[in-house]
C-alpha cells in the first residue's frame, strides 16, 4: 500500500496544484495564440464550466478511491480540488457576466429568470460559496465536525445541479452530459449504499445490547 511520506505528499500537492492550472494555462495560450476557433468567448466560457465539472466530479471520487484502495493520504488532496472546482466556476460565471453580458445587471437578470439553465448554474454557484468559505480547518472547529459535514453535503446537490445545467445548455448531443450524469449517480449511488450498510450495522450493533429490566436495576450477583 502506496503511505506517501510528508516530504513525497508535498510534492504531490505541487503536483496536482499544477495539473488543476493546466487547463487555464491551456486556454490562455489558446488565446494569445488565437486558436480558439470562430467564437472564442463561447469556447472559453463553455470550458471553464466544463472544468468546473470535471473538478466537482474529481472530488467527489476522492472518498469512494480513498475507501476501496486505503490510501487515506487522498483525503489531503481533497480540499484542494474542491477549491479548484469554486474556483473555476467563478471564472465560468466571470467570462459569463464580462463577456457575454458586459455587466449589464438587468439583462443578467433576465437572463436567469428566463432561461432554466442559467437558474440552476446560478443556484449551484450560490451553494457553493458557503462550502468554498468553509473549506478551512479554523471553520470546521467553529463549527464543529457534524456540522461542517452535514453542510458540505450540500456539495451533491450541486453537483445534480451542475449536470443539468450542462445538460440544458446542450440542447442537442447530450452525449457528454449523459455521460457526467451516469458517472455522479454512480458516485451518489455508492455513498448510497454505504450509508445504508452503515445504518444497519448501527441497528444490529443496537438490537445486540441487553434491555435494562424495568423497574429497579438488579445487581447481576443477585441470586435468581
Amino acid at each position: 500500500m502506496f503511505n506517501p511520506s510528508a516530504r513525497q505528499l508535498s510534492v504531490l500537492k505541487v503536483i496536482t496544484f499544477a495539473l488543476c492550472l493546466a487547463p487555464l494555462a491551456r486556454l490562455v495560450w489558446g488565446a494569445l495564440d488565437d486558436t480558439l476557433g470562430a467564437n472564442p468567448i463561447e469556447f472559453i466560457t463553455r470550458s471553464l464550466g466544463t472544468w468546473a465539472l470535471n473538478f466537482l466530479l474529481i472530488t467527489l471520487t476522492v472518498s469512494p478511491l480513498r475507501k476501496l484502495s486505503g490510501w487515506n493520504w487522498l483525503l489531503r488532496l481533497r480540499r484542494m480540488l474542491g477549491l479548484f472546482a469554486f474556483f473555476y466556476v467563478v471564472l465560468h460565471l466571470t467570462t459569463y457576466l464580462w463577456l457575454d453580458q458586459f455587466f449589464d445587471l438587468q439583462a443578467i437578470a433576465k437572463d436567469i429568470l428566463k432561461r432554466p439553465f442559467i437558474t440552476v448554474g446560478m443556484s449551484a454557484f450560490v451553494l457553493l460559496i458557503p462550502l468554498a468559505l468553509t473549506s478551512n480547518n479554523a471553520m470546521i472547529k467553529r463549527l464543529g465536525g457534524k456540522r461542517w459535514q452535514k453542510l458540505h453535503r450540500a456539495v451533491y446537490a450541486i453537483g445534480i445541479l451542475g449536470v443539468l445545467h450542462y445538460w440544458w445548455m446542450v440542447k442537442l448531443d447530450t452525449t457528454l452530459p449523459q455521460v457526467y450524469a451516469v458517472l455522479l449517480a454512480l458516485l451518489l449511488g455508492i455513498r448510497a449504499i454505504w450509508r445504508e450498510q452503515e445504518r444497519r450495522r448501527q441497528l444490529a450493533g443496537n438490537s445486540s445490547l441487553p434491555s435494562k429490566p424495568h423497574g429497579k436495576n438488579i445487581p447481576i450477583t443477585a441470586k435468581q
